[in-house]
Protein backbone atom coordinates (compact mmCIF):
# COMPACT_ATOMS: atom_id res chain seq x y z
CA UNK A 1 0.00 0.00 0.00
CA UNK A 2 1.49 3.50 -0.80
CA UNK A 3 1.67 6.12 1.58
CA UNK A 4 -0.96 9.11 1.84
CA UNK A 5 1.23 12.56 2.67
CA UNK A 6 4.02 10.10 3.01
CA UNK A 7 2.01 8.32 5.96
CA UNK A 8 1.33 4.56 6.87
CA UNK A 9 -2.19 3.84 5.20
CA UNK A 10 -4.33 1.21 6.39
CA UNK A 11 -6.28 -0.69 3.11
CA UNK A 12 -10.02 -1.26 3.50
CA UNK A 13 -12.51 -2.59 1.63
CA UNK A 14 -13.93 -0.76 -0.92
CA UNK A 15 -17.06 1.57 -0.27
CA UNK A 16 -19.91 0.50 -2.18
CA UNK A 17 -20.92 3.86 -4.04
CA UNK A 18 -24.81 2.63 -3.27
CA UNK A 19 -24.60 1.22 -0.33
CA UNK A 20 -24.61 2.83 3.96
CA UNK A 21 -22.35 5.62 4.01
CA UNK A 22 -21.28 7.41 6.79
CA UNK A 23 -20.85 11.39 6.85
CA UNK A 24 -19.69 14.00 9.43
CA UNK A 25 -18.91 17.82 8.81
CA UNK A 26 -15.95 19.07 10.28
CA UNK A 27 -15.35 23.01 10.09
CA UNK A 28 -11.84 24.00 9.13
CA UNK A 29 -10.36 26.96 7.16
CA UNK A 30 -11.30 25.79 3.95
CA UNK A 31 -14.92 25.68 4.51
CA UNK A 32 -17.02 23.15 6.57
CA UNK A 33 -15.15 19.68 5.19
CA UNK A 34 -17.51 16.99 4.29
CA UNK A 35 -15.31 13.32 5.86
CA UNK A 36 -17.36 10.25 4.23
CA UNK A 37 -16.67 6.60 4.13
CA UNK A 38 -18.40 3.22 4.46
CA UNK A 39 -17.59 2.13 8.11
CA UNK A 40 -16.70 4.81 11.30
CA UNK A 41 -12.79 5.81 10.67
CA UNK A 42 -12.87 4.78 7.05
CA UNK A 43 -12.52 7.77 4.79
CA UNK A 44 -13.83 7.17 1.12
CA UNK A 45 -13.59 11.28 0.92
CA UNK A 46 -13.18 14.63 1.78
CA UNK A 47 -14.30 17.34 0.42
CA UNK A 48 -14.79 21.22 0.73
CA UNK A 49 -18.02 23.35 -0.29
CA UNK A 50 -17.95 24.34 -3.93
CA UNK A 51 -15.25 21.62 -4.85
CA UNK A 52 -15.69 20.33 -8.52
CA UNK A 53 -15.92 17.03 -8.90
CA UNK A 54 -17.41 16.06 -5.37
CA UNK A 55 -20.42 14.17 -5.23
CA UNK A 56 -21.61 16.01 -2.21
CA UNK A 57 -23.99 14.44 0.50
CA UNK A 58 -26.63 12.02 -0.38
CA UNK A 59 -29.86 11.02 0.13
CA UNK A 60 -29.16 7.65 1.64
CA UNK A 61 -26.01 8.80 3.59
CA UNK A 62 -26.21 9.03 7.17
CA UNK A 63 -24.52 11.84 9.11
CA UNK A 64 -22.71 10.41 12.62
CA UNK A 65 -20.63 13.10 13.90
CA UNK A 66 -18.56 10.70 15.49
CA UNK A 67 -17.40 8.58 12.48
CA UNK A 68 -14.48 10.45 11.78
CA UNK A 69 -12.59 11.77 14.60
CA UNK A 70 -9.37 10.45 14.03
CA UNK A 71 -9.41 12.06 10.87
CA UNK A 72 -11.03 15.38 12.21
CA UNK A 73 -7.94 15.50 14.55
CA UNK A 74 -5.33 14.72 12.20
CA UNK A 75 -6.72 17.68 9.77
CA UNK A 76 -6.55 20.02 13.02
CA UNK A 77 -3.19 19.09 13.54
CA UNK A 78 -2.05 19.73 9.73
CA UNK A 79 -4.09 23.28 10.16
CA UNK A 80 -2.04 24.22 13.12
CA UNK A 81 0.95 23.19 11.44
CA UNK A 82 1.46 20.23 13.95
CA UNK A 83 1.40 17.36 11.38
CA UNK A 84 2.87 16.83 8.29
CA UNK A 85 1.81 13.27 7.65
CA UNK A 86 -1.91 11.58 8.01
CA UNK A 87 -1.85 8.32 9.37
CA UNK A 88 -5.98 7.31 8.24
CA UNK A 89 -7.51 4.36 6.76
CA UNK A 90 -8.95 4.99 3.41
CA UNK A 91 -11.33 3.55 0.79
CA UNK A 92 -11.03 4.99 -2.26
CA UNK A 93 -11.73 2.42 -5.08
CA UNK A 94 -10.92 3.51 -8.79
CA UNK A 95 -9.25 2.92 -12.28
CA UNK A 96 -6.05 1.53 -12.48
CA UNK A 97 -4.86 4.60 -13.98
CA UNK A 98 -6.41 6.68 -11.35
CA UNK A 99 -4.65 4.16 -8.82
CA UNK A 100 -1.54 4.91 -10.45
CA UNK A 101 -1.74 9.02 -9.83
CA UNK A 102 -3.28 9.18 -6.68
CA UNK A 103 -0.38 7.13 -5.34
CA UNK A 104 2.19 8.86 -7.29
CA UNK A 105 0.45 12.05 -5.30
CA UNK A 106 0.77 10.36 -1.96
CA UNK A 107 5.36 10.60 -2.62
CA UNK A 108 4.86 14.01 -2.85
CA UNK A 109 6.54 15.49 0.55
CA UNK A 110 5.30 17.91 2.72
CA UNK A 111 6.21 21.51 1.57
CA UNK A 112 7.53 20.59 -1.58
CA UNK A 113 5.51 20.60 -5.20
CA UNK A 114 6.10 19.09 -8.27
CA UNK A 115 4.45 19.31 -12.17
CA UNK A 116 2.02 17.70 -13.71
CA UNK A 117 4.92 15.97 -16.30
CA UNK A 118 6.49 14.91 -13.07
CA UNK A 119 3.69 13.52 -11.21
CA UNK A 120 3.08 11.29 -14.67
CA UNK A 121 7.17 10.50 -14.55
CA UNK A 122 6.60 9.22 -11.00
CA UNK A 123 2.96 7.39 -11.88
CA UNK A 124 5.11 5.61 -14.57
CA UNK A 125 2.78 7.10 -17.15
CA UNK A 126 4.52 8.19 -20.66
CA UNK A 127 4.72 12.43 -20.80
CA UNK A 128 2.02 12.63 -23.52
CA UNK A 129 -0.27 11.64 -21.14
CA UNK A 130 -0.11 14.55 -18.50
CA UNK A 131 -3.83 15.99 -19.60
CA UNK A 132 -5.15 12.46 -18.34
CA UNK A 133 -3.01 12.68 -15.35
CA UNK A 134 -4.20 16.25 -14.73
CA UNK A 135 -7.95 14.91 -15.11
CA UNK A 136 -7.17 12.27 -12.23
CA UNK A 137 -5.96 14.84 -10.24
CA UNK A 138 -8.67 16.73 -10.40
CA UNK A 139 -10.86 13.74 -9.02
CA UNK A 140 -8.91 13.11 -6.34
CA UNK A 141 -11.97 12.34 -3.91
CA UNK A 142 -9.49 12.78 -0.33
CA UNK A 143 -8.21 16.73 -0.49
CA UNK A 144 -5.64 17.56 1.86
CA UNK A 145 -4.64 14.20 2.74
CA UNK A 146 -3.91 13.19 -0.88
CA UNK A 147 -2.08 16.07 -1.56
CA UNK A 148 -2.97 17.08 -4.79
CA UNK A 149 -2.46 20.67 -4.05
CA UNK A 150 1.49 19.88 -4.25
CA UNK A 151 0.83 20.16 -8.27
CA UNK A 152 1.72 22.85 -10.30
CA UNK A 153 1.94 23.68 -13.72
CA UNK A 154 4.63 23.27 -16.24
CA UNK A 155 5.82 26.76 -15.44
CA UNK A 156 5.33 27.02 -11.70
CA UNK A 157 1.90 28.58 -11.91
CA UNK A 158 -1.04 27.55 -9.49
CA UNK A 159 -3.48 25.79 -11.87
CA UNK A 160 -6.15 23.08 -11.78
CA UNK A 161 -7.33 22.77 -8.42
CA UNK A 162 -10.38 21.08 -7.72
CA UNK A 163 -11.58 23.36 -4.50
CA UNK A 164 -10.11 26.68 -5.72
CA UNK A 165 -6.74 28.49 -6.48
CA UNK A 166 -7.18 30.46 -3.29
CA UNK A 167 -7.70 26.80 -1.42
CA UNK A 168 -4.57 25.73 -3.02
CA UNK A 169 -3.21 29.02 -2.15
CA UNK A 170 -3.81 28.58 1.26
CA UNK A 171 -2.32 24.82 1.18
CA UNK A 172 0.79 26.01 -0.10
CA UNK A 173 1.26 28.95 1.91
CA UNK A 174 0.62 26.72 5.15
CA UNK A 175 2.71 24.29 4.09
CA UNK A 176 6.10 27.00 3.80
CA UNK A 177 5.56 26.64 -0.41
CA UNK A 178 4.63 29.83 -0.60
CA UNK A 179 5.52 32.83 1.12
Amino acid sequence: MTTVARSAVRPAAPAAPTGDVLYAVHPGPLGDLVLAGPEPGVLASITVPDQRHATGVQPHWRREDTAFTEAARQLDAYFAGELREFSLTLSTPTSEFRRRVWEALDTIPYGTTVTYGELARRAGLPAASVRAVGGAVGRNPLTVVRPCHRVMGANGSLTGYAGGLDRKRFLLHLEGVLL
